[in-house]
């Protein structure tokens, strides 16, 4: 059987995710002959996996990765676990759009180690290929038609690349347009500090309103002297 041919994404090389079952989270591993379409995956090294940083080392556009998060929706006193997988242009709209899909009272990112234990995966290489089949995948209508993008593997020593349309076609995904929305602007630096002015001005002199200069002139001088008594002395 022929493979679709590999992705060329960054420095890269990417092989059949199905033939290198050791880069991958057993979760992962055991999800991938269900899937809809191919899955290709990289090693990296493992201080590399989040996502800046990835971008930065291997030459792939961020516009080219997903991130998924985790969600805690909770409802009546219970709480269920949700991923969400957006462009890493964008962030999920937790609180708004996801918390509203699901029927939750409030919705958060869930906490490490609850992810961790819940997924069987590696923090920072969470993916949604091999999640409980109890948790619903929402996916950014951009992710899902996007030709291929770049995502966790389970661990945080490889990535895998899929096609977005694979990424829909998982059984408990769900495709939400306006998933991700824009990243915040950054606020803008602040304006360097101002050097401390020594020079001065023509008018800024040791004289200050009001007072007698040392030397007047001599109608200086004849101006105080003939001053009316009610304006005081000097």
């Amino acid at each position: 059987m022929s493979h679709p041919a590999a992705p060329v994404l960054g420095s890269l090389t990417w092989s059949p995710a199905a033939d290198r079952p050791e880069l991958l989270a057993p979760p992962v591993a055991t999800a991938l002959p269900v899937l809809a379409g191919p899955a290709w995956v990289a090693e990296i090294a493992d201080d590399l996996a989040d996502t800046a940083a990835f971008s930065d080392a291997y030459g792939v556009p961020l516009a080219a990765s997903a991130n998924c998060v985790v969600v805690a929706a909770r409802r009546g006193g219970e709480t269920t676990l949700a991923a969400c997988l957006v462009l890493a242009t964008t962030r999920a709209d937790v609180n708004g759009l996801v918390r509203r899909h699901l029927g939750a009272r409030k919705a958060s990112f869930a906490p490490q180690d609850v992810a961790v234990a819940e997924s069987g995966m590696a923090y920072g290489g969470i993916t949604p290929v091999g999640l409980s089949p109890a948790w619903p995948v929402l996916v950014d209508a951009a992710v899902a038609t996007a030709e291929v993008v770049v995502i966790g593997s389970g661990t945080r020593g490889s990535k895998l690349a899929v096609p977005g349309a694979v990424l829909a076609a998982l059984p408990a995904a769900q495709v939400l347009e306006g998933l991700g929305q824009p990243l915040p602007a950054e606020a803008p630096a602040p304006s360097p500090a101002q050097p401390l002015r020594l020079d001065r001005a023509p008018d800024d002199t040791d004289i200050g309103w009001g007072e007698r200069p040392a030397e007047g002139s001599d109608d200086d001088r004849r101006y105080y002297e003939d001053r009316p008594p009610h304006w005081g002395s000097d």
